[in-house]
């Protein structure tokens, strides 16, 4: 974004096992992209390394069940027992209840059921059958090893709109497979395992979902996952997990693989909510134009028409094809705690003059970040960015770091940097870009832009807005800045230089230490250098060394509680620090304005758009 004040310048099922993992062992694939702009900087740990991979790996976790909470399958009572067992072209029927109609067409087999209590009990393999119920009470529908392939509908239809209790049954592996084509129906028939109803996980064995012709696991109502879930869905038409409601994680693992066109591995028409376990969503589909909408859409992780919260747990995302994203959201993304990965490669998705950027997390409403681990990393291209919101941003917690090509963290709307630790860096543009004002009022903040005339921090100045500064520590270097205005309570310095990769600065006062920032990266020439800390008084004297040797905590090259054991050479001094900042270091026609002290080497004094 440009600134006014700148610095210097079957065979069907052939071909769905040939597209997914094994069905016996998943963690085959490795995806991880690399970074453009001159490559991925190791000297940036697990951002710019870490991979997103399928993982069934078994967790460990606790639960606690309310007993209030009807979606528990402990707080209910099924004591009535049907047996169904496929058997290649044929489908055995046991227990026989009241209330309880079973058609047997070879291996199709239709539940007609109007009492409650039952529990539908699968088993055995058919590569030509299905199971339906129809039900107008809650039910209990364990899977017990059973395998089923339907060459014309879903594997399993439930049309009921009461709650269907799924138990995968400890030890046991169940696969569900749809045809490349459905048969004509005046019913849904959404994908491979669908439900009218609300669809209950619980039980610890294994399920393995593929779906050629529509979606995966499909409720017209909502889906909940508790731990000791294990399952893998793998879409090669359609999303893989669908909700009209909502779609909640407690706990579990989740394993999704899509590829078609603008596909979601999560799809919810409401809220998705992470809140436990292990979810890694894998999309490899390039975008597409949707003729109704008449915009262009890009394949997603997450995909919710309302918000997304990810309270605990881990989230891994990765997108690969044009237009993708990591996690897209309509509403307000909301992030409390947990473990966030997510990783785009792809570039821009165009359709005549319409188009779809790749994103790491994009939301139409709100983001609010309040805690957990948050890296993302977009390597596609220009348009990549990493964060971007719509409307606002607000980091109060956690630690969030963005690898990005476009921006690092945007934000529509105003921008407020209160607490937690953030760190954005940008291959070409700014490292954090705020269309709004500009509040940093804590936290601790390191952020890289591109050469001129992209920043490390940047405000909307063209459109009115500003950089307030009223807490916090920060580091913004880039080929310019935005200016702290005039009404930032906590002063800071804006240097100028030339500072190579590796090298440290410490700012330091005359009696105390007062941060030191080690350089991460290379510019052709002068960077511009933004500083502020608590620690910074006004009318006090400063001075900035190069080449120190500093110890202590350390985010990103950035250390808050410095050690500096070699001070190295003077840098630039500042006789009296000015409010709201004030200028130093060399430039090559002046850093540009501001109301702060006079600039060394000829550059502008004061100033600035106030």
């Amino acid at each position: 974004m440009e600134n006014v004040i700148r610095f210097f310048s079957i065979m069907a099922m052939a071909i769905v096992f040939a597209a997914c993992v094994s069905d016996e062992t998943l963690g085959l694939n490795d995806y991880n992209g690399n970074a453009t702009g001159g490559g991925v900087e190791s000297s940036l740990g697990e951002l710019t390394s870490f991979t997103v991979a399928l993982d069934e790996t078994t967790l460990s976790e606790a639960e606690t069940i309310d007993e209030t909470d009807e979606d528990y399958i402990e707080n209910n009572t099924f004591g009535s027992t049907v047996g169904i067992s496929f058997n290649g072209g044929s489908a055995e029927v046991s227990g026989e209840i009241d209330g309880v109609s079973i058609e047997v067409n070879g291996a199709d087999v239709v539940v007609t059921s109007s009492v409650k209590g039952v529990n539908y009990v699968l088993s055995g393999s058919t590569s030509e059958g299905m199971f339906k119920l129809y039900s107008d009470k809650k039910y209990q529908l364990t899977l017990n090893g059973v395998s089923i392939t339907n060459s014309d509908g879903p594997a399993i239809n439930l049309q009921s709109g009461k709650r269907a209790y799924v138990v995968l049954t400890e030890g046991t592996v169940n696969t569900l497979t749809d045809g490349t084509s459905y048969a004509e129906s005046e019913e849904d028939q959404k994908g491979t395992f669908f439900s009218e109803g609300e669809l209950l996980f619980s039980g610890s064995g294994k399920l393995r979902v593929f779906s050629n012709t529509k979606n995966g696991i499909v409720s017209d109502d909502y889906i909940k996952f508790r731990p000791g879930n294990n399952i893998y869905v793998c879409s090669t038409s359609g999303h893989g997990i669908k909700a009209n409601d909502e779609i909640i994680v407690n706990g579990g693992i989740i394993n999704v693989e899509t590829s078609a066109q603008a596909a979601k591995g999560m799809k919810s028409d409401l809220l998705v909510a992470i809140n436990g376990g292990r979810t890694t969503l894998i999309t490899t589909g390039n975008g597409e134009y949707d003729t109704e909408e008449r915009d262009t859409k890009g394949a997603a992780g997450i995909g919710s028409d309302a918000d997304f919260e990810m309270n605990g747990g881990s989230l891994y995302c990765v997108s690969k094809g044009t237009g993708g994203k990591g996690i897209n959201v309509d509403g307000l993304a909301t992030f409390n705690g947990g473990t966030v990965r997510v990783l785009t490669t792809g570039g821009t998705y165009s359709y005549s003059s319409a188009s779809s950027k790749a994103k790491g997390i994009k939301a139409d409403g709100e983001i609010a970040v309040n805690g957990g681990d948050i890296m993302v990393r977009t390597t596609g291209d220009k348009g990549s960015e990493g964060i971007e919101s719509k409307s606002t941003i607000t980091v109060s917690g956690g630690q969030t770091a963005v690898y990005s090509v476009d921006d690092g963290i945007n934000s529509k709307s105003h921008m407020y940097l209160q607490g937690g630790e953030v760190f954005a860096w940008a291959t070409g543009n700014d490292g954090i870009d705020s269309n709004g004002n500009l509040y940093v009022q804590g936290g601790t903040i390191v952020a890289y832009g591109s050469s001129s005339p992209e920043c490390g921090v940047d405000a909307n100045e063209e459109g009115g807005y500003r950089l307030i500064i009223s807490g916090g520590t920060l580091a913004g270097v880039g080929g310019g800045t935005t200016y702290p205005y005039s009404s930032s309570t906590q002063p800071s310095i804006v240097y100028g230089g030339s500072v190579s990769s590796g090298t440290t600065l410490a700012l330091k006062s005359s009696t105390a230490n007062i941060l030191a920032f080690t350089m991460q990266r290379s510019y052709d020439g002068t960077a511009c250098f933004l500083f502020s800390s608590p620690n910074l008084s006004k009318g006090s004297s400063y001075t900035i060394t190069s080449g120190a040797t500093a110890s202590g905590t350390d985010w990103y090259g950035l250390k808050t509680v410095a050690g500096i054991s070699s001070e190295g050479s003077s840098a630039a001094t500042i006789s009296s620090l000015s409010s709201p900042y004030s200028t130093c270091g060399s430039t090559i026609g002046g850093i540009g304005g501001g109301m702060g002290g006079g600039m060394p080497g000829g550059g502008m004094p004061g100033g600035g758009w106030h």
